[in-house]
C-alpha cells in the first residue's frame, strides 16, 4: 500500500508541475527568432550530452573498480 501511495503522490506532483509549466508557457507571448530556437535546442542538447557522458563515466568507473576505497599501505617497522 505504501508503494502505491508513493507512486500516486509522485504522479500527482508530476501532473501539477506539468500544469504549472503549461500555465507559465501560455501566460507570456514571446516571439523568438529561428536562431533563438536553434540556440535553445543546441544548448539543451549539449546539456543532455554532457549529462549522459558524465553518467556513462560514473558507471564505467564503478564497473572497473575505480570507485573502491583507499587501502592503507603497510610500512616496514625497524
Amino acid at each position: 500500500m505504501a508503494k502505491v501511495l508513493t507512486i500516486v503522490s509522485l504522479l500527482g506532483l508530476f501532473a501539477f508541475a506539468v500544469w504549472v509549466v503549461y500555465k507559465q508557457w501560455t501566460l507570456v507571448v514571446v516571439d523568438m527568432p529561428a536562431w533563438g530556437w536553434a540556440a535553445l535546442i543546441a544548448g539543451a542538447g549539449f546539456s543532455l550530452l554532457v549529462g549522459f557522458g558524465l553518467m556513462a563515466l560514473m558507471f564505467y568507473s564503478s564497473r572497473h573498480g575505480y570507485d573502491e576505497g583507499a587501502q592503507e599501505v603497510e610500512r616496514e617497522r625497524k
